[in-house]
């Protein structure tokens, strides 16, 4: 089992941005959904974005239009570019594959905890500061 490595995360104040990066060796490919979920405090974890190979792109309503997931084939790595930060997005993001997938679930695991991922990235803390 390959590892998902994630770089990036850190701390801001709101308005800034962060790219967060979830290196994968062999998930980036083959039909594999790449998402990035987080989980605040006291909070359940929650899907943000989520990409599949083909270029199909979903994001969950609370960050649509500010964050941006995208697929670099040659570096094997997905990026989270996160804009226009609020402090409600302070959580700890993570990275997650899942593969033999269909693209309906893929996109509707925006909206999920994450259920049915095989692989995990360690965390990275985003803190936004008002």
């Amino acid at each position: 089992q390959e590892p998902l490595v994630v770089s990036g995360g850190g701390s801001v104040q709101a308005g800034g941005s962060l790219t967060l990066s979830c290196s994968a060796s062999r998930y980036a490919y083959n039909g594999y959904c790449m998402s990035w979920f987080r989980q605040a405090p006291g909070k359940e974890r929650e899907g943000g974005a989520a990409i599949i190979g083909g270029g199909g792109t979903y994001y969950a309503d609370s960050v649509k239009g500010r964050f941006t997931i995208s697929l670099d084939n040659a570096k094997n790595t997905v990026f989270l570019q996160m804009n226009s930060l609020k402090p409600d997005d302070t959580a700890m993001y993570y990275c997650a594959a899942a593969g033999a997938v269909s693209v309906s679930f893929c996109r509707r695991s925006v909206d999920g905890q994450g259920y049915g991922y095989n692989y995990w990235g360690q965390g990275t803390q985003v803190t936004v500061s008002s």
